[in-house]
């Protein structure tokens, strides 16, 4: 039976409820806290929501009424989202690190009146904009350090309003209220990055969250007792459905890290049943061991680079259905006893049976990477308004190349401009205030514009391409698709972001923020001295070690569609600049605006840039930053190069 067909389990909340009384003494969430784990049970998180409900109802919150949560993972953080639901209000969880403009436009929009934060830091943000939020009447507090004998009158501990509701004697009415809860209440009001303006609040019911929980376990296996480490932003749809849809109905674990430094360390020490990370995690941790392989003896690092080689011939084969020859199965063997298995405990990952990377397209060298080195990783695809889920691979049919096959319940369609359509019970029900938009969004048969240009298979693999609005063809008409060059570079342990230009243009250039991290390294090792960020981006050396890596990079590409010029930027691209959104993808129409002068100056032959760049800090404060930043033409091969 469906959990949708009973009464009973037709919201969140009310699922946390069954799973007290079916399995109460089980985890439900774990938190790291001072180096050591400490576990709630079921049981313990139901107590925790109701006495917290009725807390929450003592100050004035009812149905209808909208909560925000704002800190790192936390139980407590993501208790309170499921308590305000318990009441019939609505959740809106906000980006941690997201700046006071940022801030002021989704709580004032989503009309917030109460707001959850995890410590001082947070809450000292959320003052500092008390006079714009007219609509605040509570901050509560998680963490007391700093804030404990406070005389702000809009403060109030977290640990005094679960006393609150400890003491109400108003049990009868939560029950009410949770049974009053139906499936088509708004659960969350999901905040999209905004890649093309100011954010959309996309209304998430609890029938779009359970069922599309419900169908995604369907096809894939999550099992009761299951963990992962939630370290995402909670504001992020995909740690929503994860964190609570796809844990509440399986009956899985959610493991929060103790801080977002500790997430490596608490990672290992878990080493949980399945991993949950977008792309810039996935390239961050090949980053780390491309580094320490780097960084071991001229033994050790022959010894990595021969059986990282096996590893990826063998993968390929595996992937185009061919056999693997005998002796290269036995070089395998050796390869996980000496190479694979140590970098997977390395990891955190010895435990793991499947891993997802999803949010954005990971680049197909770094997908195989580490699916050659024994971790099962798959894609998925989704978007905020399809409750983060529309497609994943299967076991079995996995495709560095796509994103696998629709969650069950969910149909597909190319429109004729080549975009992508789906229709399910995972469609959102519609903008908050935005009927317009969303009548823009939704046909009124119910089909959702993805935005996102896609082809699918004979075998029904869907494939995405690119945001169809970025698609586009370089001067000669050969197809260009920035995000898929832009994957390419990244794949350097060098380049921790790109943006690809080449539309209408004939040919591709790009600019680079370097990776501080490993390009320091790198000069350590060579002798070259340097101050900043800005100064190690401006070194000769540097310029010609990315330029290598282009050429590299460019051995893999279309003639046509190789990065012929380069710019290495003196700051890294920043979601509090407008230049990347949240979940790191790239505000192609900003950039495009505030970069011009390189855009002009990569295809008027010019050998530098004149850029004018506005910083924004935490605290809204902006400032600029006028520099002359060179160009760097990239050699057409080895002998080019040798002789440039």
């Amino acid at each position: 039976m469906n959990l949708l067909d009973s009464a009973e389990t037709s919201t969140l909340p009310k699922l946390v409820m069954r799973n007290s009384r079916m399995f109460g003494a089980e985890p439900a969430m774990r938190e790291k806290n001072r180096g050591i784990w400490q576990t709630l049970s079921w049981r313990e998180a139901a107590d925790y929501l109701r006495d917290l409900a009725l807390g929450l109802s003592s100050l004035g919150f009812g149905r209808g009424d909208k909560l925000s949560v704002v800190g790192d993972n936390r139980p407590a953080l993501y208790l309170a989202q499921l308590s305000a639901q318990a009441l019939g209000g609505v959740a809106i969880p906000v980006y941690q690190d997201a700046i006071a403009s940022e801030l002021v436009y989704v709580l004032n929009h989503a009309e917030v009146s109460m707001i959850v934060a995890e410590d001082q830091e947070q809450v000292d943000k959320i003052l500092s904009l008390r006079d714009q939020l007219p609509n605040l009447k509570w901050i509560i507090f998680e963490d007391p350090r700093g804030l404990a004998g406070s005389d702000e009158p809009i403060l109030k501990s977290l640990e005094d309003v679960l006393a609150l509701g400890r003491a109400s004697t108003a049990r009868t009415e939560f029950e009410r209220e949770l049974a009053a809860g139906s499936a088509d209440d708004i659960a969350m009001i999901a905040y999209t990055s905004g890649t093309t303006g100011q954010p959309k609040g996309a209304l998430l019911s609890h029938r779009n969250m359970i069922a599309t929980a419900e169908n995604y376990i369907r096809g894939e296996t999550v099992e009761r007792g299951d963990n992962w480490l939630a370290f995402l932003p909670m504001a992020w749809v995909g740690d929503a459905m994860y964190s609570l849809a796809v844990a509440l109905v399986a009956g899985a674990t959610v493991n929060c890290p103790e801080s977002p430094e500790t997430v490596q360390r608490d990672l290992r020490e878990l080493g949980p049943t399945i991993v949950l990370a977008p792309p810039r995690i996935w390239e961050t941790l090949l980053t780390q061991v491309q580094v320490r392989a780097a960084d071991s003896s001229a033994f050790k690092r022959r010894v990595f680079e021969y059986f990282r080689g096996v590893a990826e011939r063998r993968e390929l084969l595996l992937q185009d259905g061919k056999p693997v020859p005998g002796g290269l199965k036995l070089a395998y063997a050796l390869g996980e006893w000496l190479v694979y298995r140590p970098v997977r405990d390395l990891l955190g990952f010895r435990l793991a049976r499947w891993a997802v990377t999803g949010g954005a397209p990971l680049g197909p060298d770094t997908f195989r990477f580490f699916r050659s080195f024994g971790i099962n990783l798959k894609q998925v695809y989704g978007q905020t308004e399809a409750s983060a889920l529309v497609a994943f691979q299967r076991d079995g049919q996995v495709d560095p190349n796509g994103v696998g096959e629709p969650v069950p319940g969910l149909e597909f369609r190319i429109a004729d401009n080549g975009e992508l359509q789906v229709r399910g019970p995972g469609v959102f029900v519609g903008y908050y205030k935005q009927d317009d938009v969303t009548a823009e969004t939704k046909t009124p048969d119910g089909w959702l514009k993805t935005g996102d240009a896609a082809v699918i298979s004979p075998q029904g693999q869907l494939s995405i391409i690119d945001r169809a609005k970025d698609v586009g063809r370089l001067a000669d008409g050969t197809p260009f698709a920035p995000q898929f060059i832009e994957n390419k570079l990244k794949f350097s342990p060098f380049i921790r972001e790109a943006v690809a230009f080449g539309d209408g243009r004939d040919f591709v250039a790009a600019m680079v923020a370097i990776d501080m991290e490993t390009v320091g390294n790198w000069a350590e090792r060579n002798g070259l001295a340097y101050t900043s960020f800005m100064d190690l981006a401006r070194k000769p050396e540097v310029a010609r070690l990315i330029c290598e890596e282009a050429m590299k990079i460019n051995a893999t590409l279309p003639e046509a569609t190789r990065v012929n010029r380069v710019l290495l930027l003196n700051k890294e691209l920043d979601a509090d600049d407008n230049e990347i959104t949240r979940t790191r993808k790239v505000r192609r129409s900003y950039v495009a605006e505030k970069y011009k002068p390189v855009i002009d100056a990569f295809y008027g032959g010019k050998d530098s840039a004149e850029v004018t760049m506005e910083i924004t800090f935490e605290d809204g404060r902006k400032t600029t930053l006028d520099a002359t930043i060179a160009i760097h033409d990239v050699p057409a091969d080895a002998a080019a190069r040798a002789a440039a």
